[in-house]
Parts: structure tokens; C-alpha cells; sequence
């Protein structure tokens, strides 16, 4: 399997996120699914997001890289990208997510790479373009997410009075 490293952002998304005191590559990581699936982003900013995959650990039952692995490093990485893109202060929620799945893959890593399609005010789209060890095209996806005001303080409070307890 190849080596995965630390995330690197441009200078200007560390200096416009570095005032609110927040690690970006912890904030920005695959969070406990990816790290149950050993995603790995490598590189991020609005422009362009990578990221890495292993298939082993991730495949179906035939030894074949399981399709929703390809979608969960899509999904992150256009979700990654659609955060960078709309700043501090707010949030992107994947609303749709296409994966068209070209080939199958039994081993190494795969390499994701998102780019922009659209960046508006109220939505974001990404394509994943994922390839294989070899640099053949396995999977191409389209994320779009939805670009929200982050909760404040008294919203989240809020939220957890009209909760239901658990069970219901």
C-alpha cells in the first residue's frame, strides 16, 4: 500500500481559518468512518481536494473494493471542499451524491480528486474523479451540498428540547 501523510492546505486557508483556533486537519478529516476506512486526506482547498483510500479492509464479499467505500471518499472530499469554499461560520450538508463505478479494484490504494463544478452562495458541487494504483479511472462521482449557516449556541440548545429521548 502506498504511504499516507499528513493534509497540507494552501497558506491562505490557514490564515483565514487560523483565528478561530482550530486544527484544520483535524476538522477536516475523514472523521470516525474514515478512520475506520483508513481515509487519508492528503492535500485540501476550495479548488481541489485529494485524498487515499486502501482497498484492503474496504472490499465486498467477492474481494472487490465495496462501491460505498468509493462513495464515503467521495462524499469527504467534496465535502471538504464545499467547508473551504463557503468559510467559517458555516456548513455544507451533502444533499445528493452520484458514484458510477468504471472498475473493479482488489488491492493498493485508490487516489481520490475533487474539483469544483459549481460554487455558490447556497450550494456547492463537486466531481470525484477516483483512480487505481495505476492511474485507471475506478469510479466517477458528483457531490452537491447544501451551504448553511452554522448553529449557534442557543440553536443547539434548542435542537435538544425538541429531540425525542431515545426509543421513540
Amino acid at each position: 500500500m502506498g504511504e499516507h501523510t499528513r493534509t497540507t492546505f494552501p497558506q491562505e486557508i490557514l490564515d483565514q481559518w487560523a483565528g478561530l483556533g482550530l486544527d484544520l486537519p483535524g476538522l477536516f478529516s475523514a472523521g470516525h468512518l474514515g478512520e475506520r476506512m483508513d481515509l487519508r486526506i492528503l492535500h485540501a482547498s476550495p479548488g481541489k481536494v485529494t485524498g487515499t483510500l486502501p482497498v484492503e479492509g474496504n472490499t465486498q464479499p467477492y474481494g472487490l473494493l465495496h462501491g460505498g467505500a468509493s462513495a464515503v471518499l467521495a462524499e469527504t472530499l467534496g465535502s471538504v471542499g464545499a467547508m473551504l469554499h463557503c468559510g467559517p461560520g458555516r456548513l455544507a450538508v451533502g444533499v445528493d451524491l452520484n458514484c458510477t463505478h468504471h472498475r473493479g479494484v482488489r488491492s493498493g490504494l485508490i487516489t481520490g480528486t475533487a474539483t469544483p463544478v459549481h460554487l455558490g452562495r447556497s450550494t456547492a458541487t463537486y466531481e470525484t474523479v477516483i483512480t487505481d494504483d495505476d492511474g485507471r479511472r475506478v469510479c466517477s462521482a458528483r457531490l452537491t451540498c447544501l451551504l448553511r449557516d452554522a448553529p449557534t449556541d442557543a440553536d443547539a440548545d434548542a435542537a435538544t428540547l425538541v429531540t425525542p429521548p431515545e426509543g421513540r
